[in-house]
């Protein structure tokens, strides 16, 4: 099997402690089946998701979320097939924006639309290095 990675971004609607557990226990129930890992960057002005597993699933799953009301603005930032799984152990891992993370003015004035592929990656491999062996 072919490893996949889809990264996108969207604006939170209704951004609150249940919503995101929530998310958080549907992907959990739902990712472990299907393959996919990944994890998810958030706060009240953006999510940023990373997805890994098969095409086919990382897919299905992206068409589910683009119909799912707690998102506004999807954009997908890096659409890819890759080696190797930056959260092999994690279904999916929730993590707040950091203060290495983009502030809050960087994301309303579209820093989203010019980060290149590395820095998009690069911010998913900090959460991944913070995580406990």
């Amino acid at each position: 099997m072919q490893l996949f990675r889809l990264i996108y971004c969207s604006q939170p609607f209704g951004y609150d402690l249940p919503m995101l557990n929530g998310i958080l226990a549907d992907a959990k129930t739902y990712n472990p089946p299907n393959s996919i890992t990944g994890a998810l960057i958030c706060r009240e002005d953006i999510f940023l998701q990373l997805l890994e597993g098969p095409k086919e699933n990382i897919l299905l799953t992206y068409s589910k979320i683009l119909n799912d009301d707690r998102h506004l603005n999807i954009k997908v930032l890096l659409e890819e097939f890759c080696e190797n799984r930056i959260f092999p152990q994690w279904h999916m891992k929730d993590d707040p924006a950091r203060s290495w993370f983009w502030t809050k003015e960087q994301i309303h004035s579209g820093i989203l639309q010019t980060i290149s592929k590395c820095e998009v990656i690069d911010a998913f491999e900090k959460v991944a290095n913070s995580l406990p062996e």
